[in-house]
């Protein structure tokens, strides 16, 4: 996409002022909701343990009858937040909380993170060998179990004037994180009325983008805008699954799709994100290479998220990190490549993907316990996905921008045609009202002015049709042309019942050729198979057009398989046996041809019939080329 100099300057001084203002709230809005470090310290001596497959590492299986018997030398210290990577051992942490003397009601224990499979708890007194209290959550639990309804586990600890211990068993698939936070209640009330609010703002912001672009598809039908939206929507979906809000609001009543939530959203959001690359940039002009390479990606994304529901999430996590990583490789670096060849709006999309990729790929990296980062993962993709999600709102509006204005300067150029003719309308009638006694003689000047203007705007709207028909290198006609064409000698052919015969013919070897002598060998080539093809179809209703690059489609009407095939034959056979001369040297060409032949019975039928042609053609490849199929 071409876009002059100034509208590039407006854009990138409108993308740097909207970056900087989406990144300095999300990260302010970030920062402000992170919990004060008062709520880390009112536990201390935070330990683990790791039980093997058959029970910890040094003994048996532990329940909480026998965890209190376990040596101290076998527990090893940690801080806050415990990240131990994925692991699908049982996991045994121990803490102790003790009230200060400023402590206001009973404290609260936060595990602020919700994709835990298995979590028991329970709570000794300072002196007490029983628990005092018991608890269980987790997203193999049904919600409703849990002690107090909240996205993430949060346990109501006893009243107590004393320290008290708490132990807490881990079985999940996924990885450990433990981010342990002690709250008073006043101090969790106002932080949960905070964090909410800012949540909602994020969530309610992606739902409006998404529903604008459903509308918008079905006021233009431009599939970006649906492409965009199964995006938003899919982004949404994933990060509620990580924040713990889909499996409190959405599906609390579905246990078996928590497990498997994340990976289906994530899967389903890198696909739609893949098939609006390949829209937005319209990377098959470009490279057919890199366009098969993304619809790989999206097809093995799709799949990804449909095998989430029948492979063990441990398997498929693993997997979707591995190709996200993959993902980001590839994406940038494509964004990169159509950048250096002047597609604008690719050096936009590069930053737009670099700022959610990069931010997913960090927070998949510290989920795994990879890299540690200072800000919580969940508020690092909450704002590159802000972030990703406005740029690339505003790369679509750039190119609906620009479509637009394309259409405007075609309505405008027959709006002034249209002007001149009303211009000359209203000379005659000013001519009529003035010169009365020279009546007819003016009447006549200006009628035929009128119908020279007329005229003229005739040929030049003919020619403008004619030119959107006609490819401009070789000078026949295009694929325009064909598919008008093909429909209606289908309806002619079902009207009469007469067969109706095509013949799709590709250049053998044709990339070759091309990387020989250069594109204008090619293009030498293209014009001569052209004109030998012309001087070849004798019958006026034959029509022979370009559909692609090296490709070439021939109607021949009330023709039936034989004659289809004999005409095929004999320009297979003069396009072996006329080489073309290009700078002092001779090309061999040849072709090969599928030939099909039908009498017409529907709308769908002459579609049925190219689809078969063409079949026939890659037969005729597949057979070793420079031959006839049908």
């Amino acid at each position: 996409m071409l876009i002059n100099t100034d509208k590039v300057r407006s854009y990138d001084v409108g993308l740097i002022l909207t970056t900087l203002v989406a990144v300095s709230l999300f990260l302010l809005v970030a920062f402000h909701l992170s919990p004060s470090a008062v709520t880390e310290e009112r536990f201390s001596q935070l330990a683990y343990l790791v039980e093997d497959g058959n029970g910890s590492k040094e003994g048996p299986s532990l329940d909480f009858s026998t965890i209190l018997d376990v040596s101290d030398s076998r527990w090893t210290p940690t801080t806050s937040p415990v990240n131990l990577g994925m692991s699908e051992n049982v996991h045994w942490f121990r803490l102790t909380v003790s009230p200060t003397q400023h402590t206001q009601g009973r404290f609260l224990l936060q595990l602020d993170y919700p994709l835990l499979d298995e979590l028991d708890m329970a709570v000794y007194s300072h002196l007490g060998t029983l628990p005092t209290s018991r608890y269980t959550a987790g997203d193999t639990i049904e919600f409703d179990r849990r002690p107090i309804h909240y996205p993430t586990p949060l346990i109501p600890l006893p009243v107590s004037q004393f320290s008290q211990h708490v132990y807490i068993r881990i079985k999940t698939s996924g990885t450990i994180r433990l981010p342990l936070r002690v709250w008073e209640e006043r101090e969790f009330v106002e932080y949960s009325s905070s964090r909410n609010l800012a949540l909602g703002l994020f969530f309610g912001f992606l739902c409006a983008m998404g529903l604008s672009n459903v509308f918008l598809f079905l006021t233009t039908k431009r599939p970006a805008f649906l492409f965009y939206s199964g995006y938003v929507f899919s982004l949404g979906l994933t990060l509620a699954s990580l924040q713990g809000i889909g499996y409190a609001y959405l599906w609390h009543d579905f246990i078996w799709f928590q497990g498997v939530a994340v990976v289906v959203f994530a899967n389903a959001t890198i696909f739609f994100a893949a098939i609006f690359t390949r829209t937005i940039l319209q990377v098959k002009e470009h490279s057919v290479w890199l366009d098969n390479a993304i619809k790989a990606l999206a097809l093995f994304f799709g799949l990804s998220a449909l095998a989430s529901f029948l492979v063990p999430y441990s398997l498929v996590i693993k997997v979707y990190l591995v190709a996200l990583c993959l993902t980001v490789l590839f994406t940038i670096s494509l964004g990169v490549w159509m950048s250096v060849k002047g597609v604008i709006i690719a050096r936009y999309f590069t930053i737009a993907w670099a700022s959610l990729l990069v931010s997913g790929l960090a927070a998949s990296l510290d989920n795994v316990n990879l890299i540690d980062i200072p800000l919580s993962s969940n508020n690092l993709l909450i704002i590159g996905g802000a972030v990703e999600t406005l740029m690339l709102a505003f790369i679509l509006a750039i190119s609906y921008s620009h479509s637009r204005d394309d259409l405007i300067e075609a309505q405008q150029f027959a709006l002034d045609k249209e002007i001149q003719a009303n211009n000359a309308k209203e000379d005659l009638l000013a001519v009529q009202q003035r010169y009365q006694d020279d009546l007819e003689y003016k009447v006549q000047e200006r009628t035929l002015e009128l119908e020279i203007t007329l005229r003229e705007l005739s040929e030049v709207n003919e020619e403008l049709e004619r030119l959107t028909g006609v490819d401009p290198l070789t000078g026949i006609n295009n694929r325009r042309h064909f598919d008008k064409r093909l429909k209606s000698e289908g309806r002619r052919s079902r009207r009469e019942q007469t067969p109706l015969s095509l013949i799709i013919i590709d250049v053998d070897h044709f990339k070759t050729v091309n990387d020989k002598f250069g594109h204008a060998g090619g293009d030498a080539c293209l014009m001569h198979v052209s004109s030998l093809f012309k001087q070849l179809l004798h019958r006026p209703t034959d029509d022979l057009c370009r559909i692609g690059g090296e490709e070439f489609a021939i109607i021949l009407p009330n023709t039936n398989s034989e004659g289809a095939c004999h005409v095929a034959e004999l320009l297979r056979q003069s396009t072996e046996q006329q080489p073309v001369d290009f700078e002092g040297q001779q090309i061999a060409l040849t072709i090969s041809a599928g030939v099909a032949t039908a009498v017409i019975e529907s709308e769908e039928h002459a579609l049925a019939l190219f689809r078969d042609a063409d079949e026939k053609l890659y037969a005729a490849k597949d057979a070793g080329r420079n031959r006839v199929s049908h």
